[in-house]
């Protein structure tokens, strides 16, 4: 657990030194204390030992779960401000937020990866070898349902069903995405070879780690990373960006936006038509490249 002792002097620090406002006292040590719920969900119990991919990691489960931009804005100065006063005192011999940036989460339009880009990424894995079969059905199953990475991650192996090629997620909003040939093809050598070798007889999670249990967020992302660069990513690539080109590569190919909805599990269709929004964008971009008046 963490030592609220800390938390509750920077408050004090806030109030008394810096004579912030009681509003701007109680979003600033919200957003430090949901911090630290994510950081024990990772394992971690100390400030002391917070890295800057943990702020990342925490900025993008905030984007996952639909915070407004300017939300996550504030959650990354709430951050700085305290790593900040923790570094001062020497608590910490660094801030770890100092560069994390809001950029991303000030954009209007999310980012996407290309066909091609998405191609490359898809073709890395080593499927002759037991994690390279995992990492494979794992990415084509992102990429095939859209699928937020706490979802994936939360698959039983029971979930997916090889009759009806569905996979049913329990997230959110509970449903059934349809998933593609290759994926799917991809699942069932992994389910029949390479989960068997890999995991335990009572667990159930569909993805597991090299130790037999469920795969962790950070695990995914640490994998999605190194497929990444191996494939020549310029992008910073994360696991809703996967989400993100599923949805916007559909729209390119012309489903309709309230079945896209229900893939996505999206309460408001206004989420959803965001996508639409990035596609005409997309054309817009390449008219004007090409174009010989534009």
């Amino acid at each position: 657990m963490f030592d609220a002792a800390v938390i509750e002097e920077y408050e004090r620090y806030l109030s008394d030194v810096r004579l912030a406002s009681v509003n701007t006292v109680a979003s600033y040590i919200r957003d430090i204390t949901k911090f630290s719920v994510f950081l024990e969900s990772a394992g971690k119990n100390d400030f002391q030992n917070v890295m800057e991919n943990d702020v990342r990691l925490f900025v993008c489960q905030l984007e996952e779960n639909g915070r407004s931009p300017a939300t996550i804005s504030r959650c990354v100065a709430s951050l700085r401000s305290f790593f900040g006063r923790l570094a001062d005192e020497g608590v910490v011999t660094q801030n770890p937020a100092t560069g994390i940036t809001a950029a991303t989460a000030r954009k209007d339009l999310p980012d996407i990866l290309t066909g091609d880009e998405i191609g490359r990424l898809l073709g890395q894995p080593d499927v002759t070898d037991s994690k390279g079969c995992r990492d494979k059905a794992m990415l084509e199953t992102m990429y095939a349902t859209g699928l937020r990475v706490s979802e994936l991650l939360a698959l039983d192996d029971t979930d997916v069903n090889f009759v009806t090629g569905l996979v049913s997620c329990r997230g959110s909003k509970e449903r059934s995405v349809p998933v593609y040939t290759a994926a799917m093809a991809a699942l069932e050598k992994y389910l029949s070879t390479s989960r068997l070798d890999m995991t335990l007889p009572e667990e159930r999670a569909l993805f597991v780690n090299t130790v037999g249990k469920r795969m962790t967020r950070q695990g995914f992302w640490k994998i999605l990373k190194g497929y990444a660069k191996a494939a020549q990513i310029e992008a910073d690539i994360t696991p809703q960006m996967l989400r993100n080109s599923f949805a916007a590569h559909l729209i390119e190919n012309g489903v309709d936006m309230h079945v896209l909805q229900q893939m996505l599990g999206h309460a408001d269709i206004s989420s959803t038509q965001v996508y639409a929004r990035v596609v005409k964008k997309q054309l817009k971009d390449v008219y004007n490249k090409s174009h010989p008046r534009a």
